[in-house]
């Protein structure tokens, strides 16, 4: 264990900035890197003359910080703003907020299990660290988000079938990459079971039915604004298992549009009816072209839009809010399924943050129903989760 890594376990208390901060800062301007890990110490110690970054595991100085820390209610409000400087100085020499320690743990995850939960100073600090960061990433890739990209997740966990997920954290391999980009998804099979949609060979989830309860509020949230002078008109893009278009029917809107482009999928909205259901419209192919077209044709604006597609990224819903502001009522409503960063709490307060962010550029707010799941979701027979939080963020975005 080097002397950072000693110093940042505390062993004087009360934690002082007298004690800490100095010294800290001290040892940073030496040199020694603030992501420098206690595997990459432990490999110098043996003589390892290849001290470089161990990919397996990366327990950096933030992650000693954390688990040295006594469980929230324990601690001095003194103490907590010392922390939170000790937290600044490391990410000014580049401390990483999204490692993942020995034990495939995130900084987030240690301070919840001590205690420190949303809202709490050193828990804000953290998702401040990682809203910063992906928005810096944005700038210095053109625009091109990178969240969670391989480079900055060490040991990322095994997510990249989320439905509109955050950059993958890991790219699959070439013969499993259903979710890698969207022409690959459209040209793999899918199959319905009782309780699912999900791609034939692989198995992985497209959708299952423990989002019914988060669909039946989606589809109340679309006709919130509807003014019963006025035709009410609802786009859903994403048709998957039907959940939420089922529920829109019984709002009973005027005029029904549902954007897909899977061809199992279409197949069974035409088995099932869909196709010659009243005031339904079908808009065959990607959102991309379909919402285009309507955006052009000028005829029809939304008292409601949802957004709940597979193999897309958070990059494609950036594109989207172009689309959406030209095809939304002043006062309509746009949600959709929120899986963004949902493989961890960590990530997904992250997100919550930054879609904040960027509906506010276009003169939006976006409001969170907090729920607790009451069916959890299941993973048997299922290859890869695209959801591992037990509660839900709910969005409703709308002007301002």
């Amino acid at each position: 264990m080097s002397s950072l890594h000693h110093l940042l376990t505390f062993p004087e208390r009360p934690i002082t900035s007298e004690a800490y901060v100095p010294e800290v800062t001290r040892l940073l301007k030496s040199g020694i890197p603030a992501t420098y890990t206690l595997e990459q110490a432990a490999a110098h110690e043996q003589g390892d003359k290849d001290d470089s970054l161990d990919e397996t595991s990366n327990t950096t100085p933030l992650h000693i910080l954390a688990r040295s820390l006594p469980d929230a209610g324990t601690l001095q409000d003194a103490e907590t703003d010392v922390l939170l400087e000790l937290m600044d100085v490391l990410f000014q020499f580049g401390a990483g907020w999204n490692f993942l320690d020995y034990e495939n743990k995130h900084v987030g995850d240690l301070l919840l299990e001590r205690g420190y939960k949303q809202g709490h100073k050193l828990y804000e600090r953290i998702v401040e660290a990682g809203v910063s960061a992906e928005l810096l990433l944005r700038k210095v890739n053109g625009s091109q988000v990178e969240f969670l990209s391989p480079d900055e997740v060490m040991q990322p966990e095994d997510d990249a079938t989320e439905r509109v997920s955050a950059q993958p954290a890991e790219q699959p391999a070439a013969e499993d990459a259903t979710a890698a980009d969207q022409q690959t998804y459209l040209k793999t099979e899918l199959e319905y079971t009782d309780s699912a949609l999900l791609t034939k060979e692989n198995r992985d989830g497209v959708m299952m039915d423990w989002e019914t309860d988060i669909m039946k509020l989606a589809a109340k949230s679309l006709v919130k604004n509807r003014d019963p002078q006025e035709d009410c008109s609802v786009l859903n893009i994403g048709f998957g298992m039907g959940i939420i278009d089922s529920f829109i029917q019984e709002h009973k809107p005027d005029h029904h549009y549902i954007c897909e482009a899977h061809p199992d999928v279409l197949a069974k909205m035409k088995q099932d009816g869909w196709y010659e259901k009243p005031g339904v419209t079908i808009l065959e192919g990607r959102w991309q072209d379909s919402l285009n077209r309507l955006l052009d044709d000028g005829s029809v604006f939304f008292d409601g839009i949802y957004y709940d597609t597979f193999s897309e990224h958070y990059e494609d819903m950036l594109d989207l809010y172009d689309v959406i502001v030209g095809l939304i009522k002043p006062q309509g409503i746009f949600s959709f399924f929120n899986g963004l960063g949902a493989d961890r709490p960590i990530c997904y307060d992250v997100y919550r943050r930054i879609v904040e962010v960027d509906v506010a550029t276009y003169g939006m707010d976006c409001k969170y129903t907090d729920i607790q799941l009451s069916t959890l979701p299941t993973w048997d027979g299922i290859k890869r989760s695209y959801y591992n939080c037990n509660y839900y963020y709910h969005p409703e975005i709308s002007f301002k």
